[in-house]
């Protein structure tokens, strides 16, 4: 109390004396109080990019010289000055519609020229099962481990650091690549209405509007998400809508359409390995999904609002895409012409507007090409979001250059955002008519980082779920428990791998080849040896080839988000009374939502 009160004394003279200053040096002026001046706005907004530095408690936490390098990695990735800003509302719509773009929209239909009607059906039912499980199992781990990077950081705690680095890596990657080929898709999807303008000037304005809602921070991307997923459910719903009435022949054409394709020309274009190639089409189409844990780290309450939101990609996945492909499985033909755009970016390729157009309907199709254009916008957006997080998880944890953990005071992650800014410059590769060629390449960077995304998920969840086995702990100390459970989660690992060697046999010989296409392959399969050599590169560098922790020494309780056990099951029983307590309609939505 006596050093307290020597400083105020002493911080009360130097204002004073600072006062007497200012009324000595003019004995002619009116004499002003003193007072500090004040920061101006271009100021204050310079000093939100200052870095934000942790609590006393963090560092001194840090500095102990008993930590492990693994105990080490769980404090700084619990302690990540990321800002909670996200709400229920945001997790709500990014988890129903976030990733909803290219994939959906256009991509679908090169999956529907290449496989057939049925394929549509057949390999979005598939992937979407595994979406569920996988989501579902990255719900329980997200929940229980709210950290920075998500399925990264759960890949080196509950796998090995090595493959969380080169897991981190490919996904990073990948979201670098999507942020250009995403910017160019929304200036080609002009090209609809006017094809004079030269795309470089809508590639600068779609440029600089994405790269600016992410300065606004993590509540930026959150209120943008939610407007644009709001304006892409409308447009599907309504195309649902229309969709039906189309196929019952009730558009201006009055045509009954009924399974007139699936007759003619038929169920399957190219047999099963057109099925086969559709598979990594429909898991592109999905990804994107595992953002809903990125966003763990930075939601208001991951244990309140995760598990609703984690819930809703069931309805994304049967009403938005199943719901939409199979209705343009009914109302256009895998033998359409204007499905083979000269650029998958090519609007007049989207399968929803050749629907449309084909029942007759006016506007309805520019409407839809703009809902195209938020979409993508929408992904580029999801790009910039999910590459920072997981740069400034992998710096966290010693597996990136430590500048990537540079958070500054709006909670942004700067550096991450800056590189994947400078690596977005290449949408300028559209002035360039070797574009398709470069980004052919680009994508096949990580051309596979869906897949294997969802593998090490699903085999970070086994073994957690046996690492709790193994030390005796009890599955009601989860706030959230996956609805597919172990099961689904080994059912998911077997089924990616099957993928993964099905891919390898259908890029080496494609529809049509005789022999090996050497090509084709590194385009579509040079993913997985960018993961491998990023696995075998830091092996090399720690020069550890065993690094798995064995089940029994897995840290369970190191970064959990509810260590006390008791008080978590309190408030799940206060909680679940008063849900006991409404109307039954209420009830079954919570239940499904």
């Amino acid at each position: 109390m006596e050093a307290t009160s020597s400083t105020a004394t002493h911080d009360l003279e130097k204002t004073q004396s600072k006062g007497s200053n200012v009324s000595n040096s003019s004995s002619t002026d009116v004499q002003q109080p003193y007072s500090e001046p004040k920061q101006g706005l271009m100021r204050t907004f310079f000093n939100t990019f200052k870095e934000l530095e942790p609590s006393k408690e963090d560092a001194d936490l840090l500095k102990n010289p008993d930590l492990s390098e693994a105990e080490r990695r769980e404090i700084a990735l619990k302690n990540t000055p990321l800002q909670r800003g996200l709400k229920a509302r945001h997790l709500q719509m990014i988890a129903l519609g976030g990733s909803i773009g290219t994939g959906l929209f256009i991509g679908s239909g090169s999956a529907l020229r290449t496989g057939g009607a049925a394929s549509l059906s057949i390999c979005w039912t598939i992937v979407g099962l595994l979406a569920f499980s996988t989501i579902h199992a990255l719900g329980e781990l997200t929940t229980a481990y709210p950290v920075s990077g998500a399925f990264s950081a759960h890949s080196t705690k509950f796998i090995e650091p090595s493959f969380g680095f080169a897991i981190g890596w490919n996904y990073a990657i990948f979201w670098m690549v999507v942020l250009p080929a995403e910017i160019i898709a929304a200036s080609l999807t002009l090209q609809f209405w006017n094809d004079t303008i030269n795309p470089v000037a809508w590639v600068t304005i779609f440029y600089v509007f994405v790269m600016s809602i992410n300065l606004f921070g993590v509540r930026g991307y959150g209120e943008a998400e939610y407007i644009f997923t709001m304006i892409k459910m409308v447009a599907i719903i309504g195309f649902l809508i229309l969709g039906i009435v189309l196929v019952c022949g009730g558009g201006p054409t009055h045509g009954f359409v009924g399974g007139m394709y699936y007759r003619n020309p038929g169920p399957f274009t190219h047999g099963f390995k057109g099925v086969c190639t559709v598979f990594i089409t429909a898991a592109y189409s999905l990804g994107g999904s595992e953002l809903i844990g990125v966003t763990g780290a930075e939601a208001a309450n991951p244990r309140k609002t995760l598990p609703s939101a984690i819930k809703q990609v069931f309805w994304r996945i049967m009403l938005f895409y199943l719901g939409s492909l199979t209705l343009i499985s009914l109302l256009v033909s895998s033998e359409d012409k204007r499905l083979l755009g000269t650029s998958s970016a090519d609007a007049e390729a989207s399968p929803f507007v050749i629907a449309i157009n084909n029942g007759g309907v006016k506007v309805l199709p520019s409407i839809m090409n703009a809902v195209i254009l938020i979409s993508v916008l929408s992904v580029g957006n999801s790009a910039v979001f999910g590459c920072s997080r997981t740069l400034a998880s992998l710096a966290a944890q010693g597996l990136a250059p430590k500048c990537f953990n540079y958070i500054d005071r709006m909670g942004r992650p700067i550096y991450g955002i800056a590189a994947n800014g400078v690596v977005g410059l290449l949408c300028y590769c559209v002035a360039s008519k070797h574009e398709s060629t470069v980004f052919a390449w680009l994508m096949s960077l990580c051309g596979l980082a869906t897949v294997l995304t969802w593998f090490s998920i699903c085999v970070s969840h086994i073994r957690f779920r046996l690492a709790m086995k193994v030390q005796g702990r009890s599955l009601d100390e989860l706030a959230f428990k996956s609805q597919a459970g172990f099961w689904g989660s080994v059912f998911c690992s077997v089924i990616l791998v099957l993928v993964l060697c099905l891919q390898f046999w259908v890029s080496l010989y494609p529809i049509g080849a005789e022999k090996p296409d050497v090509t084709n392959f590194f385009q579509n399969y040079l993913g997985a040896f960018i993961l491998l050599g990023f696995y075998v590169a830091r092996k090399l560098y720690v020069r550890k080839l065993w690094e798995f922790t064995p089940l029994n020494e897995i840290k369970l309780d190191a970064g959990r988000s509810a260590v006390d056990i008791d008080l978590m099951h309190q408030e799940i029983a206060e909680e679940r009374a008063l849900l006991a307590s409404k109307g039954f309609l209420y009830r079954t939505y919570k239940f499904w939502c």
